[in-house]
């Protein structure tokens, strides 16, 4: 039934629950595709710089919130692909899932910002609001 999945990510514990439901889902279809996506916004990118010294430093933290996703994918046997996007999560997730014919969205109900979540409403919440196919938020 859903063969066309994208997962949010961000690497939030709420991130790593959604990706273990997407890996349930999957394994329900030999032909599921995930696309496991993770949007870098202006907040991450500030709060990059100051606990990180270089680029480099950057780019492994970046992937560390990926390596738990990954190892639930490859364990699980299924078809998998890691995009990094550039702007408003929320928004970026929308678009790609409406213009691209996702059949399911998952993403987790909280993020790692908190403060961003209080001040301009969750992005879990925007999705869900906007997307056009089925989306899954776990808690």
């Amino acid at each position: 039934m859903f063969k066309k999945i994208l997962l949010a990510t961000d690497g939030s514990s709420h991130a790593i629950k959604a990706a273990e439901k997407a890996v349930g889902i999957a394994q329900q279809n030999d032909d599921a595709t995930v696309e496991i996506i993770y949007v870098v916004d202006a907040t991450t990118v500030k709060n990059e710089v100051l606990h990180h010294w270089d680029a480099l430093d950057i780019h492994e933290s970046r992937k560390n919130k990926f390596m738990q996703t990954e190892e639930m994918f490859e364990e699980a046997g299924i078809s998998y692909k890691l995009r990094r996007e550039y702007g408003d999560a929320g928004d970026k997730i929308v678009r790609i899932a409406n213009d691209e014919g996702f059949d399911l969205v998952v993403v987790g109900s909280r993020g790692l910002n908190a403060l961003q979540e209080m001040v301009l409403g969750s992005v879990s919440h925007k999705i869900a609001q906007r997307v056009e196919s089925p989306v899954l938020i776990v808690k």
